[in-house]
């Protein structure tokens, strides 16, 4: 007999070591808009607007871009259009896209290293019949 799985709300938070707290949010936040939702001497704890996404910028210079394992964390685009926003954005935000592409024709792509040296892929996909409905801007 084998059990159900929990019934969580998913996976609610990635926390990541960075040398420099107040660089780190302000990376992400000039990026893809995260809001600071609390802050002590340790870490900030943001999140995305309008969802759960939440990342965890803990106060750890030694570990700041170590990935533990992590190979790279992303952030989907509501429209393939935005990739060349979102190459902007990294560039004046302090980050470095290493990668661009696409996935197939009509998925753009960007892989790109915050400040602390984190890979973050930019991405737009078509959704699937099983993916959560996403707002748009058209709504």
């Amino acid at each position: 007999m084998s059990q159900s799985p929990l019934s969580t709300f998913g996976l609610t938070h990635i926390a990541i070591g960075v040398s420099d707290l107040d660089r780190a949010f302000a990376f992400y936040e000039k990026v893809f808009g995260m809001v600071e939702v609390y802050r002590n001497e340790s870490f900030i704890q943001a999140q995305t607007p309008g969802s759960r996404d939440v990342i965890l910028f803990e106060r750890s210079p030694e570990k700041a871009g170590e990935t533990g394992g992590i190979a790279h964390f992303g952030f989907r685009l509501q429209h393939p259009s935005a990739i060349e926003e979102a190459e902007g954005l990294i560039h004046h935000a302090g980050g470095t896209v290493v990668e661009r592409g696409e996935f197939v024709p009509g998925e753009p792509y960007i892989f790109a290293r915050d400040p602390d040296g984190y890979l973050i892929e930019v991405w737009f996909e078509i959704p699937t019949s099983v993916d959560p409905v996403f707002p748009t801007d058209e709504e």
